[in-house]
């Protein structure tokens, strides 16, 4: 067989084993097998660049980052549907198309309704051409890059009598574990939570990396196929051929023919749908002949021929056992529910957290009570009531503690807060290791091996107390602690001189400087440029650094003169830690805004204002904070403020949108 037979035939076997076990999670192969055959297919289109393709399974994972996205306008509107919120109301729209249908025979298709992000894709002669987002309805975002790195959506689609161009409209989700598992790393970077898997899904699919995508697992599923030639008059037969397409469609779809049909169905998905893998908020119901939903038509917003019905938000009662207090990393003490284990949509809650006093004040918490616990669709139970019906007689109130659990400290009040902080920063055990199991994750250093309970373990035993002692561990030091071993006491001792490469933005971030997460950390190491520059800046000086302010800026002065700190910084920097950032990343990468100066003002449909801002940077741009005479142009979004705009007007500054500012780039790159 020739190169190009041997691609093929590996692309297709390819395409075939993804889809049986993301799709259909039957697989036939071992990961080891589908490695190999990966890895043999990489060789051969490396070997074979004329043989290159941009759907083939080696280019799932994505690679730059995407320019922007570009606007497109649906072929066919994206209605949104109308919602009933009980089964009476369902009553009535059925009989509204049974009357409206003038007596002629129908059957309704039940869905499950995902709580994800809409998605529309479009497939030419069996290969993905296009992915769009609902957007307004109108027009979405072009996310085909993203999508591409989604493993249970095809590509290619199986062998089947497919229509030659076809539009397929589905859901992008988060499923409930890869979502806990996100939420998990940005609550330990102090990183903002996303409420529920639809945000996080919706945020996911509008990054700029499509490798940050890849990075996430989403899933999809998918529930209406839109062509001028389909398979069949029936919903129900298109989506089952779509399945075997490639494409996965839920099993929960199912045929009603009747109103008790429909009200069974809400019956048992009510109850059954908490065991789901996927969040969902409701069902789906539509007429399932094509010919009847073109009859049926539509209103100015929503199809008549279908009708979403939203579950109540899932709610449990279940008794307080205590409330405990946990202080960390960065000193707040947060006060939590410990519960009699309650089970909320497929996942067992023993704990919520209370978040802080003012809450707890709130609530009215007492010993004993029975709390509400609510998900409603979001995976963070929240405490949203206290049943006092079934409060003990005589029971206390819940008080905040006044000392830390800890250490004992007197507890302080953050200011313009309503958290409370122990202040012992150098002496408190969850702080000082909270720090040292921070410094070593991915995203900071990365030191492979020192966890939460290897840092609990290595400040016991004296060996860590502070994150410069990292650097004086040796392979023999490590040897017998705890369950650390010859090979895990190597990995760590890698780590820890790879480390040593790590951008200086990402050590800064590494530090638990107060309020300094990994965006700030960017700007402070080029606004800084090193270590040394950084510890001798003025209050001033770093206030005036692009979106620091005055309270941040107090926070890193004060962080950089503690002794512990300044201590820690020193012995990082013997131990040959980066502390600067290289002159070659500091030089424009174009000079498209060569010599300008820009603000930026609103809000953003393509990139986020920081990523604006490192693009006028990287273009020889420069940002600034304020409009005067010296300002070239103003980079405008949506709602820019009327007072910028009033003295743009007055000086005769240029007001340039979020497109003419990315078509000025392209245009001089």
């Amino acid at each position: 067989m020739d190169a190009k037979g041997k691609i093929d035939q590996l692309r297709a076997e390819l395409n075939l084993h993804n889809h049986k076990y993301y799709a259909l999670n039957a697989p036939e192969i071992s990961d080891k097998e589908f490695d190999m055959m990966m890895k043999e297919l990489e060789k051969l289109e490396a070997e074979h660049p004329e043989y290159a393709d941009p759907l083939s399974p080696t280019q799932r994972v994505g690679s730059d980052l995407s320019k922007g996205f570009e606007h497109v306008v649906h072929a066919r509107p994206m209605m949104s549907l109308a919602n009933t919120y009980s089964i009476g109301e369902v009553d009535e729209w059925f009989a509204r198309v049974k009357k409206a249908l003038d007596g002629e025979e129908f059957s309704i298709t039940g869905e499950m309704k995902f709580d994800g992000t809409s998605i529309s894709i479009t497939y030419k002669n069996g290969r993905m051409v296009r992915a769009v987002t609902r957007g307004d309805g109108t027009q979405g975002d072009d996310v085909t890059a993203n999508v591409k790195t989604i493993r249970s959506i095809p590509l290619q689609l199986l062998p089947g009598d497919w229509p030659e161009e076809f539009e397929i409209r589905g859901e992008i989700l988060m499923p409930w574990e890869v979502f806990e598992k996100l939420n998990a790393e940005r609550s330990y970077n102090e990183e903002p939570l996303f409420a529920n898997p639809r945000n996080a899904a919706s945020g996911t699919l509008k990054t700029q990396d499509p490798r940050e995508v890849a990075r996430r697992h989403l899933d999809a599923r998918f529930y209406y196929l839109l062509a001028d030639k389909l398979p069949s008059d029936s919903h129900f037969v298109n989506m089952t051929i779509a399945e075997q397409w490639g494409f996965k469609v839920s099993k929960a779809m199912a045929r009603l023919h009747s109103i008790e049909d429909v009200e069974k169905y809400i019956a048992y998905w009510d109850e059954h749908r908490k065991e789901l893998p996927v969040a969902t908020d409701g069902l789906v119901f539509k007429v399932d002949s094509l010919r009847q939903q073109l009859n049926l038509g539509y209103t100015a917003k929503s199809p008549r021929w279908a009708v979403a019905f939203k579950f109540n938000p899932e709610r449990a009662c279940t008794p307080l056992r205590f409330v405990s207090f946990e202080t960390g990393r960065m000193g707040i003490v947060t006060p939590v529910a410990n519960l009699e284990p309650v089970q909320l949509s497929g996942t067992i809650v023993k704990r919520a957290s209370l978040h802080n006093d003012d809450i707890m004040q709130e609530l009215d918490i007492h010993e004993g009570d029975s709390l509400y616990v609510e998900k409603a669709g979001e995976i963070i139970p929240q405490i949203t009531g206290v049943d006092k019906s079934l409060r003990p007689e005589g029971s206390k109130k819940v008080e905040f503690v006044k000392n830390c659990p800890v250490c004992g400290t007197p507890l302080t009040r953050i200011f313009g807060d309503a958290a409370w902080c122990c202040p012992n920063k150098y002496g408190c055990r969850p702080q000082i290791t909270g720090r040292i199991e921070h410094f070593c994750a991915r995203r900071m250093m990365n030191i492979d091996g020192i966890g939460e309970e290897t840092a609990e373990l290595l400040y016991a035993i004296g060996l860590v107390a502070t994150i410069g002692q990292l650097y004086d561990l040796t392979e023999d030091k490590l040897m017998g602690v705890g369950r650390i071993g010859e090979k895990t006491a190597a990995r760590i001792m890698a780590g820890i001189e790879d480390s040593k490469k790590v951008p200086f933005e990402r050590v800064l971030y590494a530090l638990s400087i107060p309020n300094v997460g990994e965006t700030t950390a960017k700007r402070l190491a080029r606004a800084a440029r090193s270590m040394e520059r950084l510890q001798g800046m003025s209050l001033e000086e770093l206030a005036a650094i692009p979106d620091i302010g005055p309270i941040i800026a107090k926070n890193i002065y004060d962080f950089l003169r503690e002794p512990v700190n300044a201590g820690n910084i020193l012995r990082l920097k013997e131990a040959g830690v980066t502390m600067e950032v290289p002159e070659e990343s500091l030089a424009p990468q174009g000079d498209a805004l060569a010599g300008k100066s820009i603000v930026i003002s609103g809000t953003f449909a393509h990139h986020s204002r920081d990523e604006y801002k490192d693009i006028i940077m990287r273009e020889g741009g420069k940002n600034v904070g304020s409009i005067s005479k010296k300002t070239s142009f103003v980079l405008a979004g949506e709602n820019m403020g009327p007072a910028k705009l009033e003295k743009c007007q007055a000086l005769g500054i240029p007001i340039i949108s979020e497109d003419e500012f990315l078509e000025m780039i392209k245009s001089k790159s």
